[in-house]
């Protein structure tokens, strides 16, 4: 970790202070820490092609015709993508969607703004986690007295912006 030193107004301060109390953080550190991750993680400028998870949650009228059957075909149209789906009832007509999928950036956000342009779809919010993959396929052996093979695979590692990382560098020794 780095140890940096900010100037903050009073105002500014008194805001983090709230939200310190609000979010739970143990420290004002924590809180900037927490709040620039977000921030970063929103950046506009993040390349569309940038691997991410998303979680995008609205409110559905399932009143309106055939919304709910289009939705359920959409989730199914891209099984590959989506990691979890479910579907809160709210009242008589209403239900809370919320969807875990992965993708890239772009490939996400228009999936989220086409569903929030369908009529009866309201609250759109959608969330993104920058990801990468940690590039070490492995195995796990079986534990014992179990038969079988242990399944190669890699790891999807979260990222703390959408910016690539980059190996650190060290200086020539010439």
């Amino acid at each position: 970790m780095q140890r940096i030193t900010i100037t903050l107004t009073d105002e500014i301060a008194e805001e983090l202070d709230l939200f310190m109390a609000q979010s739970g953080a143990g420290n004002r550190s924590e809180a900037i820490r927490d709040l620039v991750r977000r921030a970063l993680a929103t950046r506009p400028d993040a390349p569309p092609e940038a691997p991410c998870l998303g979680v995008m949650s609205c409110t559905v009228d399932q009143s309106v015709r055939n919304l709910g059957a289009r939705l359920a075909q959409r989730r199914l149209d891209t099984h590959d993508r989506t990691l979890a789906a479910l579907s809160v009832p709210l009242d008589h007509s209403t239900s809370l969607e919320i969807e875990v999928t992965r993708g890239t950036l772009g490939m996400l956000t228009r999936a989220a703004e086409a569903q929030f342009l369908e009529r009866g779809v309201a609250h759109g919010a959608l969330a993104l986690i920058p990801v990468g993959q940690d590039g070490a396929r492995h195995k796990h052996p079986q534990p014992d007295g179990e038969h079988g093979h242990g399944h190669e695979h890699s790891h999807t590692v979260v990222q703390t912006s959408f910016r690539p990382t980059t190996a650190p560098t060290t200086p020539d020794a010439s």
